[in-house]
């Protein structure tokens, strides 16, 4: 069950976890950033059931951070991608990666997953960066 919702509060960190809903729908946008689409594929992967998914997909398609999108028809089967808004909230995704990567949350078998520059095939990680020089700062 969800929590109460961050209505009214003025706050732009409020607004994208009020957006991504709870951990499952993050699980379902971290496997949208790795190329799933389909309804089962995301269920196989994160061990969801079928009314959680179902209901975390609705509220990301709601708050526009995905699409629906028609793939077949007898019958009909829908695939769910990113948006270009969905693509930008992967950050924090990303950035949980990162921090539990950095910490061994996942133990000793080190990092599932690696972020790799596909030019290079050298490691990316998340940083932030000076607007005005573009320093890591």
């Amino acid at each position: 069950m969800r929590s109460k919702d961050f209505d009214g509060m003025v706050c732009s960190i409020a607004g994208v976890l009020d957006a991504i809903g709870d951990r499952w729908a993050v699980l379902i946008l971290r496997d949208l950033s790795l190329g799933l689409s389909k309804y089962e594929e995301l269920r196989k992967s994160t061990g969801v059931t079928h009314a959680t998914l179902s209901d975390r997909l609705k509220h990301l398609e709601e708050n526009e951070l995905i699409e629906r999108r028609q793939y077949q028809s007898r019958p009909d089967r829908y695939e769910y991608l990113m948006t270009r808004k969905g693509k930008d909230v992967v950050l924090v995704v990303q950035a949980l990666a990162q921090v539990g990567d950095k910490w061994g949350i996942t133990g000793d078998a080190g990092p599932p997953l690696r972020f790799i520059n596909k030019k290079s095939g050298r490691a990316v990680k998340l940083a932030l960066i000076d607007e005005k020089s573009s320093e890591v700062v």
